[in-house]
């Protein structure tokens, strides 16, 4: 059965989440956060990151909290949280298939 859009995130999209999860950042800050987190390993440009805000906008998964000339900040919603934790639950799903010992 093919999955719904959104149903499913990018590791970029989670990570974006993962990093609001913290509270309200900006772009800027979300780029910084995942950075670290990762410690390198994953570094998400501007392009690819505002097409993600965008599109999480439209989705609600995130809302728009403040703008400072061009700089905006955003929060994640509750349904922005789900969308997390769901991805979250599927990803340790997937660990644990991978760790079971009757393959």
């Amino acid at each position: 059965m093919p999955r719904k859009a959104m149903e499913i995130l990018t590791e970029t999209m989670f990570y974006v989440l993962m990093a609001l999860q913290q509270g309200p950042m900006c772009g800027i800050d979300i780029a910084a956060a995942i950075e670290d987190r990762t410690q390198g390993r994953l570094l998400i440009g501007p392009a690819t990151l505002y097409t993600i805000l965008a599109k999480f906008e439209k989705e609600k998964y995130i809302q728009e909290v403040a703008v400072e000339g061009r700089k905006r900040t955003y929060r994640v919603t509750e349904k922005g949280r789900r969308a997390y934790e769901s991805e979250l639950e599927r990803l340790r799903q997937c660990l644990r298939d991978a760790e079971r010992e009757d393959l």
